[in-house]
């Protein structure tokens, strides 16, 4: 009986990792219905209808998120209350950048693309975040509507993604700081992922450093203000025009990021959501590949990543992509490293990938 408990633990993890990595929301609904409403009414101190809320749902990252109209002068909201410590801190962190951002004048024409927030501790564990609504439609959703405009939505993401780096950011030998950028990603992967852990896992996880380290040495980036995780979902576009009109989720971003993970995690992410794949597998045939695919390749020149050296690793830069992406979403909620699906499609792929299996 001495092993009883490892067993139930083990059996417990593999169940775990067999639940849909979203939250089912129609099982929750009528509780987060009530929850809603009564931050509702407490952020606005006045009666909400139901019909005063929009879009409610709880997101992968332990968030409880609904749209509240507004009324009179009021305007309307995008209001977010974590679930778990994780959310929380990450809603704080993503408060805390749209802040200095705003305050950076360096960014006089950035700044109308950024939401406003106010933190406001209602009772409860958390605090609620709750942003002024941008205009425009979520990229996701204006591509999905209208495909035949991908192009022009996404080069007028890439150019303004590009301007907020020009404007606070220099050129850098990466040598110096190829260790910050890697290796606490790679700690992400290896404390929430098992597979990552040992056997094969851990063997390509350290091929996968090898290689950054190998292929971003000796290179000069632009370092700057970085969002961390510009993908369609991320970004809001007027459905007249397809501009830019707002960014959020700024959880991931850093004032001394590599820029070029904007504009490749952008890329990448319209091919999955073009070609339907986890981005994982697209990724790992890069690796396979050596290069991206040219449709790829072109889009990028329309943004600020300079194109790479011709005896220089093409798959380096997606790979950096790639890590700050899968850890990033790892370090924001347990539900991805548990998620058997998610390791499968997204993080499995890539490591055998560079490691040769």
């Amino acid at each position: 009986m001495e092993d009883a408990f490892p067993r139930v633990e083990l059996w417990g993890s593999r169940l775990r990792g067999l639940l849909p990595l979203r939250p089912l929301n129609l099982l929750t609904r009528p509780a987060d219905l009530l929850t809603a409403r009564r931050l509702a009414n407490r952020l606005r101190a006045d009666t909400v209808c139901f019909r005063d809320l929009h879009g409610l749902q709880r997101t992968v990252s332990d968030l409880l998120v609904f749209q509240l109209e507004g009324k009179g002068t009021q305007p309307p909201l995008v209001v977010k209350y974590p679930c778990s410590s994780r959310a929380a801190a990450s809603l704080a962190q993503g408060c805390d950048v749209v802040r200095q951002l705003t305050r950076d004048d360096r960014l006089d024409e950035w700044r109308r693309l950024l939401p406003t927030v106010e933190e406001c501790r209602l009772g409860g564990p958390f605090p609620l975040v709750a942003e002024g609504r941008l205009p425009g439609v979520e990229g996701n959703e204006l591509l999905r509507r209208a495909p035949e405009r991908t192009r022009p939505m996404a080069v007028s993401a890439l150019r303004a993604v590009g301007d907020l780096h020009r404007a606070t950011g220099r050129p850098e030998p990466v040598a110096t700081r190829v260790r910050e950028w890697v290796d606490p990603r790679l700690a992400v992967l290896a404390e929430e992922i098992r597979w990552c852990r040992q056997g094969p896992g851990a063997a390509a996880t350290e091929a996968l450093r090898d290689r950054l380290i190998r292929g971003l040495t000796g290179r000069t980036l632009t370092v700057a203000w970085t969002h961390g995780d510009y993908h369609p979902g991320n970004i809001m576009l007027s459905e007249e025009h397809g501009t830019l009109t707002g960014v959020i989720d700024w959880a991931d971003a850093r004032p001394d990021g590599p820029c070029a993970i904007d504009s490749y995690i952008f890329v990448l992410a319209l091919r999955q959501q073009r070609g339907g794949r986890q981005l994982g597998r697209i990724v790992a045939d890069v690796v396979r590949r050596g290069s991206l695919l040219p449709d790829d390749r072109r889009l990028l020149t329309e943004a600020d990543v300079p194109p790479p050296d011709e005896d220089a690793d093409e798959a380096v830069l997606p790979l950096l992509t790639w890590l700050w992406h899968v850890a990033g979403n790892a370090a924001k909620s347990a539900r991805y490293g548990r998620s058997n699906r998610w390791v499968a499609g997204n993080v499995v792929p890539v490591l055998r990938a560079v490691a040769g299996r």
